[in-house]
């Protein structure tokens, strides 16, 4: 997202910054929580990034931006560095190519056949919350708790469910 190229690929990715795009429900958590979570994860002082790698924040609105301002100057009191997370008008957000979706997914045969039942079309698959969870515990993100609280959920074999929670503990 931000930069000028139309359609830029991982190879060809111009001016752009390589980010994510969050939807999540206000009711579970609000913009100023997830706004914590990004400045608590990762160092924001680092200068001189190239655009692919900035520090950024895109937003959607005029209060978006608001307490965007408002998170980046909390930010910079509470470490006393400058912080360097530019703040952004959301423009078109670019999906990477396939082979970057679902990464850890991707590369266990077992879970991504699950997810290829589940879905004809692999752009489901990306769009897929349960395959997002999957990819994530995969990643070793995620408790045995919570594990535990959603797993049936993801519509799993018992086979997959048996190896994700085995590679969890």
């Amino acid at each position: 997202m931000g930069g000028s190229t139309i359609d830029p690929t991982y190879y060809n990715l111009g001016d752009h910054t390589e980010t994510v795009q969050v939807d999540y429900d206000p009711t579970e958590i609000s913009y100023e929580e997830l706004l914590t979570v990004f400045f608590g994860s990762h160092d924001c002082s680092i200068s001189g990034a190239p655009a692919q790698y900035k520090s950024v924040i895109f937003y959607h609105d005029q209060e978006q931006e608001s307490l965007a301002r408002q998170a980046k100057d909390d930010r910079e009191a509470s470490s006393g560095a400058e912080v360097q997370t530019d703040i952004e008008e959301a423009g078109v957000f670019y999906l990477a190519e396939d082979y970057h979706q679902k990464y850890a997914l991707q590369g266990n045969q077992l879970f991504l056949r699950d997810f290829q039942v589940m879905y004809s079309d692999f752009s489901d698959v990306v769009d897929s919350t349960a395959a997002a969870r999957v990819n994530g515990y995969l990643y070793g993100y995620g408790s045995k708790e919570k594990l535990l609280g959603e797993i049936d959920s993801f519509g799993l074999s018992k086979e997959s469910k048996e190896r994700l929670l085995a590679l969890v503990y």
